[in-house]
């Protein structure tokens, strides 16, 4: 159990894939721990697609945020896979669609039999952290420092460090540092910030790339945000405020790294789990449906990638990505492979895309929540809902309010076995073909 008397203080803080891609990128050969760039995933908690300043927000200052934005890759299709934070996560973590392994809803557990990212960079020379929001360990309400004899959390999955509790956060919290307590004083975007980058320095004097995990228990209710952070934004003033103490910490983090000479070969990938639940029209941008849903204010949500060293000059990109292909790019940046190579992803490798060589995706995504099925394929989405079957056009519907099924037959046909195979597949996965132990 933790030792309940270790209390700390930090200072300072205020084909869908269909299923079937089986092989990934091989490493190459001598030591690769020079070279291999350093990883960092940042995810926020229920952030709208329009809750940043560069998407528009009438109100909401993110200036760190929109300065990355202009200095690497911004996703303006960017997809959570699932719109609710437990599914979403394992995801990010994984490569694959939760349905595969049984999340279906937030609070419920990843399974031990499943491969992580921090599993397999860890083999290849990684260090790896986890720093705030877990919420894979089957634990639901307000986030708890997660125990050292929790068999779900993440020491269980890879990771070295870990400085984490079980769900959403906001102010004042007390983290679990490996299994021992420390409580922290201000926003906890702040704290998870600090603890991480003093992880990276750490891990710099070792001489090795290390993979950090930063999940933001923000902006999830229940909207706490410190006086200094709410006071710009009256009524909205938690809601906002919480996002812009996410926002400091992410300039934060982004000088650290320069801080210690390693920003230039570091990989640092930004998104939201899903969509917002509180926030209004703003912070859908005004996308039809939000949080549970899976329409476009539900699963679209901010996606902006740095890494200075490969992404010369910056971009925007139209060209739809997901977090499920976070696993499978990021096992080829690291020039190395799952351990299982041959079990189905549902993500896909975007180097291409990074280094401006598509056009279109080559494969849809595929989603599924509560009975409803979607498919995106470049610029159109198809619903399947209760036995109905829609089709849009992102590219000029948005807000999803013009269904053009009726005239174009083909498409349907098309986009509807492509979504009968792959569920085909995820069935197969949920019913353990892809475990060696039942």
């Amino acid at each position: 159990m933790i030792d309940r008397r270790s209390f700390l203080k930090i200072a300072g803080t205020g084909a869908c894939a269909l299923g079937l891609q089986t092989e990934l990128f091989a490493g190459g050969s001598g030591d690769k721990n020079d070279t291999l760039p350093n990883i960092v995933l940042c995810m926020t908690d229920d952030q709208g697609w329009g809750d940043t300043g560069y998407n528009g927000h009438p109100l909401l200052k993110t200036p760190h945020l929109d300065d990355m934005s202009q200095s690497g890759i911004r996703f303006d299709n960017f997809y959570a896979a699932a719109p609710v934070c437990s599914p979403t996560r394992g995801s990010v973590l994984t490569g694959r669609h939760p349905d595969r392994y049984g999340i279906f809803s937030h609070g419920q557990k990843l399974k031990r039999d499943e491969v992580t990212i921090a599993q397999v960079l860890k083999k290849a020379g990684y260090v790896c952290g986890h720093f705030g929001k877990w919420h894979l360990n089957g634990i639901a309400g307000k986030g708890l420092p997660i125990e050292m004899e929790d068999e779900h959390g993440p020491r269980h999955f890879g990771f070295d460090h870990w400085f984490s509790v079980s769900n959403y956060f906001d102010l004042h919290t007390t983290f679990s540092r490996n299994g021992e307590l420390v409580k922290t004083e201000g926003d906890g975007s702040d704290a998870i910030v600090e603890e991480a980058t003093r992880f990276m320095a750490a891990t710099k004097k070792k001489k090795k790339p290390f993979l950090a995990v930063i999940w933001y228990g923000s902006p999830h209710v229940p909207l706490k945000a410190m006086p200094e952070d709410k006071a710009p934004y009256g009524k909205s003033g938690d809601y906002l405020g919480e996002l812009a103490a996410v926002d400091r910490s992410i300039g934060t983090l982004r000088k650290r790294l320069r801080t210690m000479k390693v920003a230039d070969n570091t990989v640092l990938w930004f998104c939201s789990d899903n969509g917002p639940k509180q926030g209004g029209n703003d912070s859908t941008k005004g996308l039809r449906g939000k949080k549970l849903q899976l329409f476009e204010g539900g699963i679209r949500v901010p996606g902006l990638l740095e890494w200075p060293a490969k992404i010369k000059k910056p971009f925007n990109t139209s060209i739809p990505c997901s977090t499920s292909d976070m696993f499978p790019t990021l096992l080829h940046i690291a020039k190395t492979r799952s351990t299982h190579p041959k079990r189905p992803l549902d993500g896909i490798n975007i180097m291409p895309l990074l280094e401006k060589k598509w056009k279109r995706r080559p494969e849809p995504i595929c989603f599924k929540h509560r009975g409803h099925a979607a498919v995106i394929d470049n610029n159109y989405k198809y619903h399947l809902k209760k036995g109905k079957e829609d089709l849009y056009d992102l590219s000029n519907d948005l807000g999803e309010s013009k269904d053009i099924s009726s005239s174009q037959g083909r498409l349907i046909a098309s986009m509807r076995k492509t979504l009968a195979d792959w569920q085909a597949s995820v069935d197969k996965s949920f019913a353990g073909a892809d475990y060696s132990s039942k």
